[in-house]
C-alpha cells in the first residue's frame, strides 16, 4: 500500500473515531432534517427566492417537524462613482438572521446569522440595469440560503430528533 493511501486510510479512521459521520449518512443531520423543515411565509421577492432555495436544498416540507424563521437585511451601497458623480456599480450587502424551532415543543434547535454580498453594474441600458439589479438580489438571497442550510447541516445530529 502506498503512503498516500495509508495517509487517506488513517485520516478516514481518525475522523470516524472522533465521531464524524456523513451529513447525509445514516443518522446524519441531513437525513434527519430532509423534508422536515417548513419555512416561514415569504413577504418580499428576496424572501421568496430565499425560501425557494431552502426548499430546494432541504426538500419538500410534507412531514415538517421544524420551522425555519428568518429576517433578511439587504443594503445597497454605491461602489464605483465617476468624476461626474455617476454611480456605475452597486454592491448588495446582505445578512440573514435565522431560527430553527421544533414545531411541537417550540424549543430552538439552531439560531444564527450569515452574511454575504454581491454586486451589479449600471453601465448598460435602463432595462439591463434593472435586470442586473434583480439578478443580484436573487443571487444574494440564494447565497444566504445556502449558508443557512450549511449551518443547519452542521448542527449536532443528537439535537435533531
Amino acid at each position: 500500500m502506498s503512503w498516500s493511501r495509508r495517509g487517506l486510510l488513517v485520516s478516514v479512521l481518525a475522523l470516524a473515531a472522533c465521531g464524524f459521520s456523513p451529513v447525509y449518512g445514516p443518522g446524519g443531520t441531513g437525513s434527519k432534517l430532509f423534508g422536515k423543515v417548513r419555512t416561514a411565509d415569504p413577504k418580499t421577492p428576496d424572501d421568496f427566492t430565499f425560501a425557494g432555495r431552502i426548499a430546494e436544498r432541504m426538500g419538500p416540507d410534507s412531514a415538517a417537524t421544524y420551522e425555519l424563521k428568518w429576517q433578511l437585511r439587504i443594503a445597497v451601497v454605491p461602489q464605483a462613482i465617476t468624476p461626474d458623480e455617476i454611480t456605475t456599480r452597486y454592491a448588495l450587502n446582505g445578512s440573514a438572521e435565522y431560527l430553527l424551532t421544533n414545531i411541537q415543543t417550540g424549543h430552538a434547535v439552531s439560531r444564527g446569522q450569515v452574511s454575504s454580498f454581491t454586486s451589479y453594474s449600471t453601465t448598460g441600458t435602463t432595462i439591463a440595469t434593472m435586470a442586473a439589479e434583480q439578478d443580484a438580489h436573487e443571487r444574494l438571497a440564494r447565497l444566504l440560503a445556502d449558508q443557512v442550510v450549511t449551518r443547519l447541516l452542521a448542527i449536532d445530529p443528537a439535537t435533531v430528533e
